[in-house]
């Protein structure tokens, strides 16, 4: 009888924890290209690689992960064309040194780029945005689900084209010397919710508090 009543309340107990304890933000990358993409997720410096940097996705499939339970930061993009050669995997856009892992690797411009930040700030917030500050390939869309705020969708539509750089590397990266360009604000005109130039207003990061699901949907 003592073992009877025992058993029945660490069962309630795991229940009130189990109801208790929200659950944990999901990742999701969804393929609505009529053709296979290789998304890749390349980790800022200090934080972990997720599903090892890249996977392949067949058209109109999906593939959901759970994300860090801690403060994590990096972006994902999807490479294009890619297919094994004399022994060597790589992509036409996107690639990331011959890589399907990617593994921490960046990937080759031109790639549109989805930025996030997750779990900070005293709400749990999440931030993402979308950039084309390393080129455009594929329409791209992020959007926060179950979250608490205003954070819209943002996307990169296909009226943003093929490319776009800007010269912002070594002493030109700072927001002195790294201007909009002409290239830079013909995309900003084409999709002003995007990163267009790598010091582009801050403001365009924008922020969920507590998402349940952030999607990243290629084609959309």
């Amino acid at each position: 009888m003592a073992a009877s009543l025992f058993t029945l309340s660490l069962l309630l107990i795991l229940c009130t924890l189990a109801a208790a304890t929200p659950p944990g933000l999901i990742l999701t990358v969804v393929n609505n290209c009529p053709f296979t993409i290789w998304p890749a997720i390349q980790p800022n410096a200090g934080h972990p690689p997720l599903e090892r940097g890249g996977f392949a996705l067949s058209t109109l499939t999906h593939r959901s992960f759970p994300a860090p339970s801690g403060h994590w930061s990096g972006r994902f993009w999807a490479r294009t064309g890619c297919s094994y050669a004399h022994g060597r995997f790589s992509c036409a856009t996107g690639d990331c040194g011959g890589r399907l892992e990617c593994d921490g690797h960046g990937g080759a411009a031109p790639a549109t780029l989805a930025q996030f930040s997750l779990h900070h700030g005293h709400a749990d917030f999440s931030s993402y945005a979308v950039s084309l500050v390393d080129g455009f390939n594929i329409p791209m869309t992020v959007t926060p689900h179950e979250g608490r705020g205003s954070a819209p969708w943002w996307v990169a539509g296909r009226i943003c084209w093929r490319r776009v750089r800007t010269r912002c590397r070594n002493h030109y990266n700072s927001p002195q010397t790294c201007k909009a360009s002409s290239y830079s604000e013909f995309f900003k005109h084409a999709c002003p919710a995007t990163f267009t130039y790598a010091h582009d207003s801050p403001s365009l990061m924008h922020e969920c508090s507590a998402p349940r699901e952030l999607k990243v949907i290629f084609c959309h």
